[in-house]
């Protein structure tokens, strides 16, 4: 869909629910605020101009980024001891895709919402999780105890297809016994590769990705597209490429056509985490989503070693740190539009958090790495919270779920967020709504992103959740739209085992990056990862004794 097809079709259905609105009269739309990322002050790395330096700070350790990435290495290095760092983010707050919201009526994510029961490869959210409370006894066991309080509550997923909701994702109804067939030749293959390990015991697909087997046949998926894999598997079944699909938007922000094989069958082979008292698809999950991991981090860091946090500063410039450990600190200077001030920072050492794409813009020098940089592509995603006065009224089948997904809907489907609640919940509630535009190039979704209005994209989302939910816009109080331009990495073909993405999973003298971008998808496990092993890095370089989270 191209530009000028895409924004006619936001206007024509806002122009539909005026000229319905003269017939009928039905509710007005909700009210609510157009949020999202810092769009008119990311801008300004592209305008420059920004006022010369007006102080300078040294530090020995310099975080830029505080998503998953960054409070992970402020995490470790405070785990350690070492308090002697300043971690920046150009937000008002911390977080990144795993910020959330609250109201009178719940908390809610403006962003991710899960984390899967953790792989034995991820230790180090093993040992995160026993921190916050939620996973009991010994970190490393096999099978861990999880607090019942975050066990995602059953129904965990339901599908709304043909008019009736079903249990599960997977279609079935109207489903076949070819189709089924090929059902049952998907899983095996997948359950074929999650049980593969090679030589050296490595597993054919880890989380975190870093831990994967290197065969060559393995290596060769990432030069195809998930799609293409499929077919020549001889897997041709409409429902199943719907649902692998599907799969790929949810996780990827991009089309099963255009993810890396690699990068697909990692999302189903990869997560082997069981819990002593939970089934192995369970996720762990809030109100919040997963700001309930950021946030604990952040606490985590302040009971150690104090507030390392600046938050409202923006890194437009980085000098230095192509050399060896005797070119000196690099220069880094944020601006404070809070303040109206540059703040320049002489940094020993410095921890990259922040997206990739950033790099060409900020960086000086580093001919190599910005090369590398331009080669990632992004997803644009849109995130609503719908405030309703109670749960919406159901069409047949099965009951309400935590993730709740439309067949033939524009979007992914919707989260509850009092879900872990329901059986004593009786008010309101609040359901988060999420698209990934992969439908369109990035650009032109992020244009539309630009462009339209709230009311543009409330009109849409509630025509779409009309179908299931006849009362919707009788029940919904208000209606917030989050945008993300940049929201995550696209694992294209070629890229997991590009030259590209291994420049920024290297180890420099003085600098070092540590974002999910590094591993070429955008989840928690591999954030946390990258920023762990930054850390980690950086704590050899000052000679600062650890244990590592990650043996």
């Amino acid at each position: 869909m191209h530009r000028r097809d895409f924004l006619n079709s936001i206007a024509a259905a806002a122009g539909a629910a005026s000229l319905a609105a003269c017939r009928s009269q039905p509710p007005a739309l909700p009210p609510g605020e157009l949020l999202g990322t810092s769009l008119q002050i990311g801008h300004r790395l592209r305008e420059q101009g920004l006022p010369a330096v007006s102080e300078t700070r040294k530090v020995p350790v310099l975080i830029v980024g505080a998503g998953v990435g960054g409070l992970a290495a402020g995490w470790k290095l405070a785990q350690a001891g070492f308090g002697d760092f300043l971690l920046v983010e150009l937000e008002s707050e911390a977080g990144g895709n795993s910020r959330a919201g609250r109201n009178a009526v719940s908390a809610y994510p403006w962003g991710a919402h899960y984390l899967p029961l953790p792989t034995r490869e991820s230790t180090a959210v093993r040992e995160l999780l026993a921190e916050l409370g939620v996973l009991h006894g010994d970190a490393r066991a096999a099978r861990p105890f999880y607090d019942e309080n975050h066990l995602c509550a059953t129904p965990q997923e339901r599908l709304y297809l043909d008019g009736r909701w079903q249990e599960g994702l997977l279609p079935l109804t109207g489903v076949g016994a070819g189709e089924r067939s090929q059902y049952r030749r998907f899983a095996d293959l997948i359950e074929s590769f999650a049980r593969r390990r090679d030589a050296s015991g490595r597993p054919a697909f880890a989380l975190p990705m870093a831990l994967s087997s290197r065969d060559a046949d393995l290596l060769r998926l990432d030069r195809s597209s998930m799609r293409d894999w499929l077919l020549a598997q001889g897997l041709d079944s409409p429902q199943l490429h719907w649902y692998v699909n599907h799969a790929c938007r949810d996780d990827y922000g991009t089309a099963s056509a255009a993810v890396s094989a690699w990068a697909g069958i990692h999302y189903f082979a990869c997560r082997s985490g069981e819990g002593e008292n939970a089934a192995s698809d369970t996720v762990l999950t809030a109100p919040e989503g997963n700001a309930w991991l950021t946030t604990g981090m952040l606490r985590s860091i302040e009971a150690r070693v104090g507030n390392r946090l600046l938050t409202g500063a923006l890194a437009f410039r980085v000098e230095g740190g192509e050399g060896g450990a005797g070119d000196g600190p690099l220069t880094v200077d944020l601006w404070l539009p809070g303040e109206q001030r540059t703040l320049r920072v002489l940094a020993e050492q410095l921890i990259w958090a922040a997206p990739l794409f950033l790099v060409p813009w900020v960086f000086s020098g580093h001919a190599r790495l910005k090369d590398a940089a331009r080669s990632f592509s992004y997803a644009p995603w849109l995130v609503a919270n719908l405030t309703l006065s109670r749960p919406p009224e159901e069409r047949s089948g099965a009951p309400l779920a935590w993730d709740n997904v439309l067949h033939r809907g524009s979007g992914l489907g919707y989260v509850v967020a009092t879900h872990q609640q329901m059986r004593v919940w009786r008010g309101g509630t609040v359901l988060t709504w999420y698209r990934s535009f992969d439908e369109l190039a990035p650009e032109v979704a992020r244009t539309a992103l630009r462009e339209t209005p709230r009311e543009g994209w409330a009109e849409q989302i509630l025509a779409e959740l009309e179908k299931p939910h006849a009362d919707i816009r009788q029940v919904t109080s208000r209606l917030d739209v989050f945008r993300n331009a940049h929201a995550m990495v696209r694992p294209l073909p070629g890229l997991i085992w590009s030259d590209a993405r291994a420049r920024f999973a290297a180890d420099g003298e003085r600098l070092r990056f540590a974002h999910a971008d590094v591993s070429g998808f955008s989840l928690f496990e591999e954030a946390q990862y990258r920023g762990i092993l930054a850390a980690e890095r950086t704590l050899r370089r000052l000679r600062v004794r650890f244990s590592s989270s990650l043996a």
